[in-house]
């Protein structure tokens, strides 16, 4: 039986994979990424048992992880579904605004969505998530189907014990560099 009733645990089996990753990134020395912690208010505490038992978020957040990989910026946010698609409502304006002021700034932002259903996972840059939000605003389709997805992002999948997304991140690196290229 589950403690809460809340949807903000959703996903949290991936963040341990992530966290697990990242952890290991950390350890060879390949990246430094850190999982940004949604500060809470704590408004009531059962002193005798030491949990808190009521609380609110403090602030909106922005991503899941920010970090460093190879003098490289970057965040992400994390996301899981058990459908064939993740819902653009899953995502916040507030993760858009940061995610494309992110950029701005030369970061790479990023989704890692996890679609249950087939046991795939997606990097999803910035540029097409975009895309995807501003066609839901303008009504049309509410979701990311995993068949949007470009399937050149789609991340190893190793046994669900290591998400290797840096791999993935190179290959969109590669093909962002090739496509600059191209247009000089």
């Amino acid at each position: 039986m589950a403690y809460w009733s809340s949807r903000g645990l959703r996903g949290s089996t991936l963040e341990e994979i992530l966290n697990i990753t990242n952890e290991n990134y950390l350890k060879m020395n390949l990246a430094i990424i850190q999982k940004i912690p949604t500060s809470i208010k704590p408004v009531e505490f059962d002193k005798t048992k030491g949990i808190i038992k009521l609380a609110y978020f403090e602030q909106k957040s922005t991503v899941d992880y920010m970090g460093n990989v190879q003098g490289i910026p970057i965040c992400f946010d994390a996301k899981e579904t058990t459908r064939k698609s993740l819902p653009i409502s899953n995502i916040h304006p507030h993760q858009i605004e940061f995610m494309e002021n992110f950029t701005k700034q030369e970061g790479i932002a990023f989704i890692i969505a996890y679609f249950q259903v087939i046991d795939e996972y997606y990097f999803i840059p910035f540029e097409d998530l975009k895309i995807f939000w501003e066609r839901a605003k303008k009504g049309g389709r509410k979701s990311i189907s995993f068949k949007e997805c470009n399937p050149e992002f789609i991340i190893p999948n190793n046994k669900g014990v290591f998400i290797h997304y840096l791999e993935t991140l190179n290959k969109y690196l590669v093909l962002k560099r090739d496509r600059r290229e191209q247009s000089i």
